[in-house]
């Protein structure tokens, strides 16, 4: 039986894919709840978007402050709200490693591509799109997967595919995939809801790709 889900959701830009979780927790279609939101950038839509929600916010600038006293505050934040599960979604900056040692398994991050291809430093957005598309890939997909220090390179938990188009342009490759994007983490925090992944999680001997 599904429980409700405690988490937090790291955004730098839009928030679309936290507006979409938003609205499916908020209408009782998922197991979840958002205690906070966190940004890194003072001025980022998908802030606004939380705080027209009634949604719990925090904007934790990274630049300029030493790593490790930034992750030790974003780390106390979130354990003052009781978060269970870390979501990032859109989040441009690289966690620090005590951070990550400290929410080891509890953190997991969505990524539009089929990792581990086009992943990595300045893989983000629209340039994943771009590199797709130059690679001349003809399956794409996204992946969800728990974060680590290695960048996008932390285990699968999940993932789906989609097929790359003739005539796609990374604008019409992005516009298709969001909404996978978007049914795969929200399948995914059903099933850490549920209790059929552990938290914090721990991945099989073979870290291959599974469907929820």
């Amino acid at each position: 039986m599904s429980r409700i889900l405690t988490v937090a959701v790291l955004v730098s830009g839009e928030g679309t894919t936290l507006d979409a979780l938003a609205e499916q927790a908020s209408g009782g279609h998922l197991p979840v709840r958002i205690a906070l939101v966190v940004a890194d950038r003072p001025h980022a839509p998908a802030i606004e978007k939380a705080r027209r929600r009634g949604l719990a916010t925090l904007v934790l600038p990274s630049r300029g402050v030493p790593a490790d006293d930034w992750g030790r505050r974003l780390s106390d934040e979130l354990t003052a709200k009781g978060v269970e599960l870390v979501v990032n979604a859109g989040f441009l900056t690289i966690l620090p490693p005590n951070w990550v040692a400290a929410w080891r398994g509890r953190a997991i991050n969505v990524h539009p591509s089929l990792l581990p291809l086009h992943g990595g430093r300045g893989l983000y957005g629209m340039r994943v799109h771009e590199a797709v598309l130059a690679a001349g890939e003809r399956v794409t997909g996204a992946t969800v997967h728990v974060v680590t220090d290695d960048l996008d390179r932390g285990p699968t938990i999940a993932q789906e595919r989609i097929d790359v188009l003739p005539d796609d342009t990374p604008a019409s490759l992005r516009a298709r995939l969001h909404p996978v994007e978007v049914e795969l983490l929200a399948a995914t925090l059903r099933r850490f809801a549920d209790g059929a992944l552990p938290l914090p999680y721990s991945a099989p001997s073979a870290t291959r790709a599974k469907r929820p």
